[in-house]
C-alpha cells in the first residue's frame, strides 16, 4: 500500500448540513422543498447532479438551459462558501487528523476524492492541507461517482498502479466509485448501506493506519 485516497464530507469533516441548508435556501427560491431525506440522495455527487435532482423533484428540469443551471448552481455555492468560511481545525471528524499523520509517519502518500469543488479551500480551513499530495479537481472529470474516473486520477496524480491504493468513503455511490476503479475500499458509516465495501467501521475513530494497511493486505493475498 502506497496510498490512501480520501472522501472529504463524511470523512474528513461534515459539511453535508452546510450543503443542505445552501440547496433549501435555493430550492426554496424556486417553489421546491427538500428534507433531510431527499438530501440523501445528494450525498456523494456533484453539484450539477445534486441541482438537476432537485429540479425534477419540482418537475422543472426541463425549464432551464445548461447556462442558467450552472448559474443556480454557481450561486448555491457562493451561499454554501460563505456558511464555510467559519470552519476550522475543530470541524475535523474524530481521529482523522491522528490517522492522516500515522499514514505521513510510514510515508504513505494521501489523495483527496472528493466530489465537492471547494476541497482545497475546506482543507486549509481545517489546517490539513499541507498533509495532502494530491488533490483531484472534480471539475476536469467526465463522470463523477459511481464512476471510477476520481479514484483512478487520483492514483494517476500520484503515478501509482490503482493496486497500492485504499480508497475511503462514507457513500455508496462512493464506496462504487472505489469499487470501479478496482481499488481497496473502506467504508465508514452503516454497514447495511455499505455492505459493498472491503471493510466497514462504524466511525472515523475507528480508522488507523494499522487497519487500513490490514485491510489492504487481506484483500491482496485473496485477490
Amino acid at each position: 500500500m502506497k496510498a490512501v485516497l480520501f472522501d472529504l464530507d463524511g470523512i474528513i469533516t461534515d459539511t453535508a448540513g452546510y450543503h443542505f441548508l445552501a440547496w433549501k435556501a435555493m430550492a426554496k427560491k424556486l417553489g421546491i422543498e427538500i428534507n433531510n431525506e431527499f438530501n440523501e440522495q445528494l450525498k456523494g455527487i456533484s453539484r450539477i447532479e445534486s441541482l438537476e435532482l432537485i429540479l425534477k423533484k419540482g418537475e422543472l428540469e426541463n425549464k432551464f438551459s445548461m447556462a442558467e443551471k450552472e448559474e443556480l448552481a454557481t450561486n448555491k455555492n457562493e451561499e454554501y462558501k460563505k456558511m464555510i468560511e467559519q470552519m476550522s481545525s475543530v470541524d475535523i471528524l474524530p481521529g482523522i487528523e491522528l490517522v492522516l499523520n500515522e499514514l505521513k509517519s510510514k510515508n504513505i502518500l494521501l489523495g483527496l476524492a472528493s466530489a465537492s469543488q471547494n476541497g482545497p479551500f475546506i482543507l486549509k480551513k481545517l489546517g490539513l492541507i499541507d498533509l495532502f499530495d494530491t488533490i483531484v479537481n472534480p471539475a476536469e472529470l467526465s463522470a463523477g461517482k459511481p464512476a471510477p474516473e476520481i479514484f483512478q486520477k487520483a492514483a494517476e496524480q500520484l503515478d501509482l498502479p490503482v493496486k497500492e491504493c485504499v480508497g475511503i468513503e462514507d457513500a455508496a455511490a462512493g464506496v462504487e466509485s472505489i469499487n470501479n476503479a478496482s481499488m481497496v475500499s473502506i467504508a465508514v458509516g452503516d454497514r447495511a448501506v455499505l455492505s459493498a465495501a472491503d471493510k466497514v467501521v462504524a466511525s472515523t475513530n475507528q480508522l488507523t493506519a494499522d487497519l487500513i494497511k490490514k485491510v489492504w493486505i487481506d484483500c491482496s493475498e485473496t485477490n
